[in-house]
């Protein structure tokens, strides 16, 4: 009785395809959000934002300057955008 030894096969692998996922692109959108907020913050000494429904500056110091507020709409059930 021969022994043979079995031969490997190489076989061409597709390349993994990535797929962008809503959650994904929500993690890397919200870390991308928080580099560029502190380094505004750095940079500038402050950051624009969004509280309570107003558009505010919040300085490094701590203290908040109420720039704008936005006005609350409400939208027809109908309503198509253009």
């Amino acid at each position: 009785m021969t022994k043979h030894k079995k031969e490997k096969v190489k076989t061409v692998e597709e390349p993994a395809t990535a797929y962008l996922t809503t959650q994904a692109l929500e993690r890397a959108l919200s870390k991308a959000t928080r580099n560029l907020t502190k380094e505004a913050m750095e940079l500038m000494g402050y950051e624009v934002t969004v509280e309570d429904n107003w558009v505010v500056r919040k300085y490094k110091d701590g203290r908040v300057e109420k720039i704008e507020e936005i006005e609350k709409i409400t939208l027809d059930k109908n309503f198509e955008l253009p």
